[in-house]
């Protein structure tokens, strides 16, 4: 963590861009991709669109080289080499619990079924880093609307798999609760900005990005993206998830990203952005407010 002070930055920082990326491109008049912003609003009154305002998408090597995936590494780097071995082709996600119809797809089947679009998020660390991201995916509400969740739904457990011969973290951790386990309230997975990510800078998922499918939830700390995804479950009651299951005094079950909000053992108000030198505000919801009307009437001065 550094210490250097702040960036000036203004609060309004633009909202995610969820726009095809030849759209984009083509309005915007733009041929690099090194130069999209996530999140621009033109013409908001009082702002440029330049200097701070801009979001510029996080350089691929640092997004490849710099990631957290404990089944494979406690380190932040290697992580690559450490994941080489493991199969991502065929895959399934099994879809069950509370739904109307419950099933097991093949993502070659998901990639057919669904429109895949680009979407520019950033994505905000619990250690206090991060970056903008250019994800390739769908909406997750789609895939729900098709399996018909019961009215008894409340909530969406996600898990990744279980393969400790491939994922030696799995092994070492053992006091860990495998697989990776997650949960969303169910209106919260089907927003809009809520999306299963198949691809990262216009390539297929990497390994050590979460290959071949991995849940994305810009809003939240990273820690609730789970990468690999095995199975969607719905169900009636807040379901247990790894880091709560491990530490539950510092992650709580929501993750909001909160300023306002410190972790046990470090401030929250900051953070800094993977190829930047200075500190920045963090922004409440990482910036996204178009979530906030989810949580209202909820106290978010709570833990997470």
């Amino acid at each position: 963590m550094q210490n250097n002070q702040p960036d000036t930055v203004d609060n309004n920082t633009p909202k995610a861009l969820y726009l095809n990326r030849r759209e984009f491109l083509r309005a915007m008049g733009i041929t690099s991709a090194a130069l999209l912003m996530a999140a621009c609003e033109p013409g908001r009154p009082g702002t440029t669109g330049t200097g701070s305002d801009q979001d510029i998408i996080t350089a691929k090597d640092d997004a490849f080289d710099y990631v957290n995936f404990y089944e494979f590494s406690l380190s932040k780097y290697g992580v690559a080499e450490r994941a080489d071995s493991f199969q991502t082709s065929p895959w399934q996600i099994q879809i069950d619990g509370l739904v109307a119809k419950p099933q097991t797809i093949e993502l070659e089947e998901l990639l057919e079924r669904y429109n895949i679009e680009e979407y520019i998020y950033r994505m905000r660390c619990v250690e206090g880093w991060s970056m903008v991201l250019p994800w390739q995916g769908f909406k997750l509400s789609k895939l729900l609307e098709d399996v018909e969740p019961l009215s008894e739904a409340r909530y969406v457990q996600f898990q990744s798999v279980y393969r400790p011969d491939e994922m030696p973290g799995q092994v070492s951790l053992s006091n860990y609760p495998w697989p990776y386990s997650e949960g969303l309230r169910l209106d919260e997975a089907r927003h809009g900005l809520t999306i299963l990510a198949t691809g990262l800078y216009g390539e297929p998922l990497s390994k050590q990005n979460g290959a071949p499918i991995r849940l994305v939830v810009p809003w939240k700390y990273g820690f609730k993206s789970i990468k690999s995804v095995a199975r969607i479950s719905l169900v009636a009651e807040e379901p247990p998830t790894l880091w709560q299951s491990l530490a539950a005094h510092e992650y709580g079950f929501y993750a909001n990203v909160n300023p306002a909000v410190d972790h046990p053992r470090w401030s929250q108000a900051t953070e800094i952005r993977i190829g930047e030198s200075q500190r920045r505000p963090t922004l409440l919801f990482n910036g996204y407010d178009e979530v906030a009307d989810l949580y209202e009437g909820m106290d978010l001065t709570e833990k997470y």
